[in-house]
């Protein structure tokens, strides 16, 4: 093949392998002009087990819609820029299919695995990691140290006393949280900042708050605590788990006679499309994907000591923040909070 493409051994191997090397953009296209012509296709597994190496990355995540679609999205793009494959996988709530996961991941030898803190569980990455494999977590709070190199989590509880804080600067005297109590700790990292916010008021200043937790109450009940309000003729606002709920809440609320925002303000969480597109359009705060994974893939590869391939990732763009008490292992990504009509 070398002879064909008119290079060097050592030219084909670093165009084959996506080596970060400098050549010449008529050097690769020679070399994959012969590749093609010779139909030549490669022994990967032969060549992994020679460099004990697979350049191959795993990605677990709990489900493939929203965030996580397109938190994989973003992160196949920036494996790829430094030389990596990225296989993703899907654990779905079931230990059978987790279990599975882990075996085809030992099995091809992955370098590395990242892995959102609802996909897996402690002990399932425990043995993991026992393997040899590094990883890490995202969305993860709290895990032990011992499990993962560390954790990329967006600051939730950071973004949900924001949102307190907009809600109360644009006159509600009531704030309600609409929870999702199926969504474990991300909910409760919401939860965490959303007491933090309304603390933050300080006591005696007449503000009420409530959190609503959708699996103990009807439809009927939680439309009972919002009309209860709005007979006192002062301004609720509403913190909803993510954009999906937002949505939903101020459909319902519409369908009922209730003004948006006259009467009841609303944020979401997440800066979806329906977010963006809904009518009101909704306030929500917006996750910076390109920091989080940048941290994550960063954080990766330092560890596997690649330092040519870190060269494709520029951290000194992106900001990060250290609540207190927050372990040493933990990034913490803000969140931005983006005013729409529905608070405005």
């Amino acid at each position: 093949m070398a002879r064909a493409a008119g290079v060097s051994i050592a030219t084909v191997s670093n165009v084959l392998n996506r080596r970060n090397v400098p050549l010449a953009e008529e050097t690769i296209r020679k070399v994959e002009e012969a590749v093609q012509s010779l139909g030549y296709r490669r022994n990967e597994m032969a060549a992994s087990l020679s460099r004990k190496k697979t350049y191959e990355l795993g990605l677990v995540l709990p489900h493939f819609g929203g965030y996580f679609a397109d938190f994989a999205h973003v992160m196949q793009n920036l494996v790829h820029q430094c030389g990596y494959h990225l296989s993703v996988y899907s654990s779905s709530g079931q230990p059978e299919l987790e279990k599975r996961h882990m075996e085809m991941l030992l099995q091809r030898r992955v370098d590395g695995l990242f892995c959102h803190g609802l996909a897996m569980n402690p002990e399932s990455t425990r043995k993991f990691v026992g393997e040899g494999t590094p990883m890490v977590l995202f969305n993860a709070w709290n895990w032990p140290e011992n499990v993962a190199l560390g954790a990329v989590n967006l600051d939730f509880a950071g973004g949900a006393e924001k949102a307190v804080r907009h809600l109360v600067d644009r006159g509600c005297k009531h704030l309600f949280y609409i929870s999702r109590e199926g969504a474990r700790t991300t909910n409760e990292q919401r939860l965490i900042g959303f007491q933090r916010g309304v603390k933050a008021l300080g006591s005696g200043q007449g503000y009420v708050h409530r959190i609503i937790p959708t699996r103990s109450m009807s439809e009927d009940e939680i439309f009972d605590s919002i009309e209860d309000v709005v007979k006192q003729g002062e301004m609720l606002g509403i913190l909803a788990f993510d954009d999906g709920n937002a949505f939903q809440l101020i459909s319902l609320l519409q369908a009922r006679g209730y003004h948006i925002p006259g009467q009841i303000k609303v944020v979401g969480i997440n800066n979806q499309s329906v977010a963006m597109h809904n009518w009101p359009s909704i306030t929500s705060l917006d996750i910076d994907l390109d920091n989080q994974v940048s941290h994550a893939v960063f954080m990766l590869l330092q560890h596997l000591e690649e330092g040519a391939a870190l060269r494709n990732i520029s951290l000194d763009r992106f900001e990060t923040v250290k609540p207190a008490g927050s372990p040493a292992h933990e990034i913490h990504i803000p969140m931005r909070l983006i005013p729409r009509m529905s608070t405005e």
